[in-house]
């Protein structure tokens, strides 16, 4: 009985990730072929440099993005896995597919709505894409690899500089303000990409260093209904022995547990960044990936 619970939750998890991916195909579809190609606009990433060459060349762009993610879905083979490389190629492949078979209106010729709702749909298929266990660009790929290899390099830092160099060659090959509304269009796509993945629960993590970590503790716990972490410190001027608070909790939820602290101990030192993401606790259950 317990088997089958298993299979039916893993066949439920997948059939929700094949959803997300083909919504995903879909709506990169209708970025590129709804707004971005009718302006000569273009993304960053691989599937900037697809359309800039396709531009140059004359070469159909859902031949170019499928020849192009290639030698990144190798790589993510070999570093990733084969689960991860097969429904990377399919999705891209499927993309291919849309762009070649299906039909998308050419929704309009202002440029500012293109640039900005073209970069949404392309974030939003990306975004889907990757909820679902797959990508549609390589180029995350690519600069997570390099990262590793050298740790004075990070991811961000890898994909700024590629898309430095083709927003330029978009300004070469194309026009100064093709390349201008193409930054706008990967600025629109970056955020939601951010936003799906990470979406309105984007969990931060709140360390506070009081001398009354008990009562804030017991207030966070039994009031706000958050788990708390309780370290052992020492204060590294007056040597004094402390507890440190460490919890985490949505972004919409800081507010309530900074003013809980405050309203204990008005000099507790509270410090708050972002997470990646949260798996397990109290705070959220397992995600279906």
């Amino acid at each position: 009985m317990m088997g089958w619970s298993l299979s039916r939750k893993a066949i439920l998890r997948e059939s929700l990730n094949t959803a997300l991916i083909i919504l995903g195909v879909l709506s990169a579809g209708m970025g590129l072929k709804g707004f971005l190609l009718s302006s000569n606009f273009i993304d960053g990433g691989v599937t900037g440099i697809s359309m800039l060459l396709s531009h140059v060349l004359g070469i159909p762009l859902a031949i170019l993005i499928l020849l192009i993610n290639l030698p990144f879905i190798a790589l993510a083979y070999r570093q990733i896995g084969i689960v991860f490389a097969i429904k990377s190629i399919v999705t891209i492949a499927g993309l291919s597919l849309c762009l070649t078979f299906v039909h998308y209106p050419d929704v309009t010729p202002d440029k500012l709505l293109t640039a900005v709702f073209g970069g949404f749909f392309i974030g939003a298929g990306i975004g889907l894409a990757i909820r679902g266990g797959a990508v549609l660009d390589g180029t995350e790929i690519a600069a997570l690899l390099i990262s590793k290899k050298s740790h004075m390099v990070k991811v961000g830092d890898v994909i700024l500089v590629l898309n430095i160099f083709i927003f330029a060659a978009a300004a070469y090959f194309l026009s100064i303000e093709s390349a201008l509304y193409s930054v706008l269009t990967y600025l629109a796509a970056s955020k939601t990409v951010d936003f799906l993945i990470h979406g309105i629960e984007e969990y931060t993590a709140v360390i506070i260093v009081s001398e009354k970590s008990d009562e804030i503790r017991e207030s966070i716990v039994r009031v706000l209904n958050r788990g708390v972490t309780v370290y052992r410190g020492r204060g590294g001027k007056t040597g004094k022995e402390m507890h440190i608070l460490y919890c985490v909790v949505t972004r919409l939820e800081i507010a309530s547990v900074t003013n809980s602290a405050m309203e204990i101990d008005e000099s507790a030192f509270i410090l708050i960044h972002p997470l990646a993401d949260v798996v397990g606790g109290i705070i959220k259950k397992p995600a279906l990936h």
